[in-house]
């Protein structure tokens, strides 16, 4: 390092306005550094600290991006082009890590300012020109914030209407199931009371009742049968009921079968209960199967129901701290349940899922929306059939997620641009173009990971890298 005349500074094209007392203030602010060639001046990801100004030599700005890997700007020797924190000015709200790399094309001095020491300069010096550049930053951060938000309520557009028609179908058939029991409880009762007029012994009417908690547990545990044979034991069993003079046999005889009814055991009911009274047994019998298993369709649209719910819970992170340690596949999966009622029926949900991958430090309801924008391009991609694969893994420092799909594939044309923001290849009002740049700000921005694309046509991945070990987070 050494010192810098305020002759030299003069002739920097960024300099030449200044007074000789503005001069010697940055003379004595800064200092000279001299680089080798390909030497690096500030690199990218490192704390912003310095203020460089080439004074001779040539140097080069480098850009590590996600999908075209560093891009190269034009190498220039003129004196005065400066680079590093050039955002210091702005204080805590600028960003506090280099956002390129300059380097060194050739043997350079630079001349080197401190990034608090420039940032006082600029706000003493410039006071009308500092009101106006927060201006302009706090006006680009409040129309990109706009912008986030009114993606993020497009995709809870998409997210509502899919949850709306997945609620809409158990809740549809726990009220179907219901208006059904309210039938057939009554017929149930009607039954047992003509039962009891009858004069059915006691222990006949206990013996009975046996035989429906037995037919009850029946349920659901019967062997696989296809649906020529169970219509085929209706039929033989309508027939046997018909002959032991019990009305309506072809109705009863399908819940019968369902409970595992067979010839045998249609005997053994009437010896057991009496001839007398087996029409009317076997009917309070059949309305208390039906009964069972319309409480069972009502347990299941409930369960659907509360596990749904449960999947929209964890999808939105309510009650849940902002930054947390979470498993991924639980974020995943409360994901795709979201999305199930978008998802066509000619495609197909293919999970691979690394369960040794541990929890992970992140901002859960942050990556929700991730796996929200790239399932949901995945199935645009392929339309109404196809594949989307979902699977993960993890090395020692990072957990792997990827979203693949069978469509038509990212031409090599575009893929260098598919993160841009309001870039899309979609039609007009089908897409902001915002979800894949959301997305590349979450991962690498929030979470210092990475997202990148591989694809040909029918096989196209997107890969999400997210650290396993807590990093500083950055805004």
């Amino acid at each position: 390092m050494s010192s810098i005349d305020i002759d030299e500074l003069r002739k920097l094209f960024l300099f030449e306005r200044l007074t000789d007392e503005q001069l010697t203030k940055l003379a004595t602010s800064g200092q000279v550094k001299r680089f080798a060639q390909d030497e690096d001046i500030v690199t990218q990801g490192d704390p912003a600290e310095c203020f460089a100004v080439l004074i001779e030599g040539e140097v080069q700005m480098l850009n590590q991006t996600v999908t075209a890997g560093v891009v190269a700007m034009p190498r220039t020797s003129q004196p005065g082009v400066y680079g590093g924190a050039t955002s210091a000015y702005l204080g805590d709200r600028a960003p506090q890590t280099y956002q390129h790399t300059l380097r060194a094309t050739a043997p350079s001095r630079m001349f080197m300012l401190p990034a608090k020491k420039f940032a006082y300069i600029v706000a003493e010096w410039f006071p009308m020109a500092m009101h106006l550049l927060d201006g302009l930053m706090s006006g680009g951060r409040m129309q990109r914030e706009v912008i986030d938000r009114r993606q993020r309520l497009t995709a809870l557009g998409t997210i509502t209407a899919g949850l709306t028609h997945e609620l809409n179908n158990p809740a549809a058939a726990a009220v179907r199931a219901v208006s059904e029991l309210r039938q057939l409880i009554k017929a149930s009762r009607i039954q047992l009371a003509q039962l009891a007029e009858a004069g059915i012994p006691p222990e006949k009417l206990r013996t009975l009742i046996e035989a429906q908690e037995n037919c009850t547990n029946a349920l659901g545990n019967q062997p696989q049968r296809s649906p020529l044979e169970i219509s085929d034991a209706e039929d033989a069993l309508g027939e046997e009921l018909d002959e032991l003079g019990v009305e309506d046999a072809w109705e009863l005889a399908p819940a019968l079968v369902n409970a595992g009814f067979s010839s045998e055991y249609l005997h053994e009911i009437r010896d057991k209960v009496g001839a007398e009274h087996t029409p009317a047994a076997l009917h309070w019998l059949a309305e208390a199967i039906e009964i069972s298993q319309m409480l069972s369709e009502v347990t299941e649209a409930t369960e659907r129901i509360t596990s749904l719910i449960r999947s929209a819970k964890q999808y939105s992170q309510m009650d849940r701290a902002p930054f947390q340690q979470v498993d991924l596949h639980d974020l995943i999966d409360s994901t795709v349940a979201i999305f199930r009622g978008k998802i066509p029926p000619g495609v197909t949900v293919v999970t691979d899922y690394d369960r040794t991958l541990p929890p992970i430090p992140c901002y859960a309801g942050e990556l929700n929306q991730v796996w929200t924008n790239l399932i949901h391009n995945a199935l645009d991609a392929m339309g109404e059939s196809g594949t989307l694969t979902v699977r993960t893994s993890h090395d020692e420092d990072e957990a792997i997620v990827e979203i693949g799909d069978t469509g038509p594939g990212v031409p090599d044309a575009i893929k260098d641009r598919i993160f841009e923001p309001f870039f899309t290849t979609k039609s007009v009002g089908e897409g902001t173009g915002l979800g894949l740049d959301i997305s590349y700000r979450i991962v690498a921005g929030r979470h210092s990971g990475e997202i990148k694309v591989r694809s040909v046509p029918g096989d196209t991945w997107f890969e999400v890298r997210l650290p396993l070990r807590e990093q500083q987070a950055t805004s």
